[in-house]
């Protein structure tokens, strides 16, 4: 076997383990002083995302397991990309699925959660990434994105 076969596996075996691998999540909660049936009514109407939410300016689709959604994601550096996940599960009034992304470069399974709370309810925005791609990213600054939409969620129901 030639050198450059063996080096070629090697990179191949390197690059694979790199993709299954690499994984890094982010993790926003809030307690809002709204019933759940209220929070979920504004997390459903996808026409009235770009009215609020900060991450995800503009949502098309309808929210129903095996359904594909496509919105424009606001990014780190302010400005915006087209992004595409399919609903993956559905619990009605409790929580939201979705998954994305290239499989082995950069995935994506966002998680929206409702749960009952002192006060109110407790929404929780929860992202675990995948693929060679996290290892060379950081989204530190979704996190805090999402912070600040559960507080634009809040001012929705507010208003």
């Amino acid at each position: 076997m030639s050198r450059w076969l063996i080096g070629a596996v090697a990179l191949l075996v390197a690059v694979g383990v790199l993709a299954l691998t690499g994984a890094k999540s982010v993790h926003a909660e809030r307690v809002i002083p709204h019933p759940p049936e209220a929070i979920w009514a504004v997390l459903m109407d996808a026409d009235g995302y770009g009215d609020w939410n900060t991450v995800l300016v503009h949502a098309e689709g309808a929210f129903e397991e095996g359904r594909t959604m496509r919105y424009r994601m606001r990014t780190g550096d302010g400005g915006a990309t087209p992004v595409e996940s399919v609903v993956t599960r559905l619990v009605d009034g409790r929580e939201i699925h979705q998954f994305g992304g290239t499989r082995g470069v950069l995935t994506f399974e966002h998680t929206w959660r409702l749960e009952p709370a002192p006060g109110g309810t407790r929404a929780i925005q929860h992202e675990e990434y995948r693929g060679i791609g996290v290892w060379f990213w950081d989204p530190a600054w979704v996190e805090e994105a999402y912070r600040d939409g559960l507080a634009a969620l809040e001012e929705r129901l507010r208003g």
